[in-house]
C-alpha cells in the first residue's frame, strides 16, 4: 500500500504547491454542488462526458469510494495580479493540469490503483466526442472534483489544507484516492 509519506513525495516531485492526506470519510458527494454544473453557471455543462449530466452519479461515485483506503489532496497555488486576472488563473489552471498529469503518470507506472479527481473539464482529447460517439479515452478521462459533487473548500477544510491563499493568489485542487 502507498503510504502517505510516498504519496507526498510523489504529489512534491510532480510540482504541486500544496498537499495534505485525505481522510475518504470526509468525502461527502452533495447535490448542491453537482446543481451548480449547470447550463447557467458553467459553459461546459452538457458538452463533455466529464461532466454533467454524462458523468458518473453521485450514488456511483458514493459506492466507487468505498473501496478506498486513503488519498492525497493536491494543489497548485498561482500568483495573479487582481481578481480579474484571467491570464494568470488559466496559467495556473495549465500548471496544475500538468502536475496532475505527471501524478497521474506515475501512479499508473507503478500500477498503483487509484482513482484522480481533478480540477474542471477533462482536456485529455483537443475536442470531446460527446454526444454523438464514445470517450476516446475512459480509462484517462479527468472528471472534476466538483462534477463529482464534492465541495472543494469544505474538502480541504476538513483534511488540514489550507484552500484560499488571499487575494493574489488562486489554487487549484484535485485529490487521488488510494487502493493500495
Amino acid at each position: 500500500m502507498a503510504t502517505y509519506n510516498e504519496l507526498a513525495e510523489r504529489a512534491k516531485n510532480c510540482g504541486f504547491t500544496n498537499y495534505a492526506e485525505l481522510d475518504i470519510s470526509t468525502l461527502e458527494f452533495m447535490q448542491e454542488v453537482r446543481d451548480m454544473c449547470n447550463a447557467e453557471q458553467c459553459k461546459n455543462y452538457d458538452k463533455s462526458w466529464s461532466c454533467p449530466p454524462a458523468c458518473t452519479s453521485l450514488e456511483e461515485m458514493g459506492e466507487m469510494v468505498k473501496n478506498y483506503i486513503t488519498g492525497i489532496l493536491v494543489q497548485t497555488v498561482g500568483i495573479i495580479e487582481d481578481s480579474l486576472d484571467w491570464e494568470g488563473m488559466i496559467a495556473a489552471g495549465k500548471h496544475h493540469k500538468e502536475n496532475f498529469g505527471k501524478m497521474k503518470d506515475k501512479l499508473s507506472a507503478e500500477q498503483k490503483q487509484f482513482l484522480a479527481m481533478g480540477a474542471g473539464m477533462c482536456q485529455i482529447c483537443k475536442s470531446c466526442t460527446y454526444p454523438n460517439e464514445p470517450c476516446r479515452f475512459p480509462d484517462k478521462m479527468e472528471v472534476s472534483m466538483e462534477a463529482c459533487g464534492l465541495f472543494v473548500s469544505k474538502v480541504c477544510t476538513d483534511n488540514g489544507l489550507q484552500y484560499n491563499y488571499g487575494p493574489e493568489r488562486i489554487a487549484y485542487t484535485s485529490c487521488f484516492l488510494m487502493l493500495c
